[in-house]
């Protein structure tokens, strides 16, 4: 089968189809944005529809164009901060912990 016997016709983006997709979006566009949106909508339209006429028969799928490797550091030990110096710091510290507000509004 060759791409052009396929070829489908890609369907025109009229402005009020976009007002209509922008009102859904709660989006409040200027007539010059509307003209903007359907001009862009439209080429986009076309662009996908000339990708569509691509003879890719003999392109193997994938899902990732580059391999995928995770890349692994060493873990190093390293000292941590003194805990009384940075309950120091703190405004007001109890127990040997932070004092935080209730997550959930009560007072302990």
């Amino acid at each position: 089968m060759s791409p052009s016997s396929d070829a489908k016709t890609t369907p025109k983006i009229t402005a009020q189809v976009v007002a209509k997709v922008a009102h859904l979006a709660r989006l409040d566009l200027t007539e010059a944005e509307l003209a903007l949106m359907t001009t862009q909508l439209t080429g986009m339209l076309d662009h996908f529809g000339d990708i569509d006429k691509l003879d890719l028969s003999a392109v193997t799928p994938m899902a990732q164009p580059f391999p995928i490797k995770n890349v692994y550091r060493e873990d190093v030990v390293v000292p941590g901060l003194d805990r009384q110096e940075v309950l120091d710091n703190a405004p007001a510290p109890q127990d040997g912990r932070f004092r935080v507000p209730p997550s959930n509004g009560s007072e302990s």
